[in-house]
């Protein structure tokens, strides 16, 4: 079976993901400065988010572009960390209206914990679909950031019941952690075209 079909509509879901957080910005009423102030908690959460689905989108075209083939099993684990990509938006727009009080902020953990989870699982099923000699095998290795990053989001989820701030401030170490694309996937990809 081709993948292409399969990135296509990963595409599009992440574009509507995309499309429904910007719609949760609400314009204010008022022509001042001081009306926006109110918006900003709102604006943090959709920019943080964004740069999440941005990474997912980013880091999903990568391991795709490693696969060779997809099976049932595949689709089945796309569809999967797509559910919770598109979860986003409602985890967002709580986070932000409400501030990043700590229960709003946990349950933006719990989306995160999920997603980074359904990845692992979609990549260990592209992986079993092509054998342990497949080029995503080999790119990931041992994948320190997959294996910190659900860490970090316990962590963060954890300390909502503490301090709120520092499970953001866990979040946001994490996306910076994963703004870099992996360059694994491209560098052996590179090594097996013929010159």
């Amino acid at each position: 079976m081709g993948k292409a079909r399969l990135e296509a509509f990963s595409d599009g879901v992440i574009a509507i993901i995309i499309t429904i957080m910007v719609l949760e910005l609400k314009v204010p009423h008022g022509d001042s400065l001081q009306e926006l102030a109110p918006l900003v908690p709102v604006f943090l959460s959709y920019v943080l988010s964004f740069l999440y689905v941005g990474i997912y989108w980013n880091n999903h075209h990568h391991m795709l572009h490693a696969a060779r083939t997809v099976n049932g099993g595949v689709l089945w684990a796309n569809l999967h960390l797509l559910f919770w990509l598109s979860l986003f938006p409602f985890a967002t727009g709580w986070m932000g209206e409400n501030h990043f009080t700590a229960v709003p902020s946990a349950l933006y953990g719990v989306v995160l914990l999920m997603a980074a989870i359904a990845y692992w699982i979609l990549q260990q099923a592209i992986i079993r679909a092509e054998g342990n000699a497949s080029v995503l095998q080999r790119a990931v290795g041992r994948d320190l950031k997959g294996k910190l990053s659900p860490l970090f989001y316990i962590a963060a989820i954890l300390s909502t019941l503490w301090t709120p701030w520092v499970s953001e401030a866990l979040y946001v170490a994490v996306a910076l952690l994963w703004l870099v694309p992996d360059r694994r996937i491209e560098t052996l990809i590179g090594h097996e075209r013929p010159q």
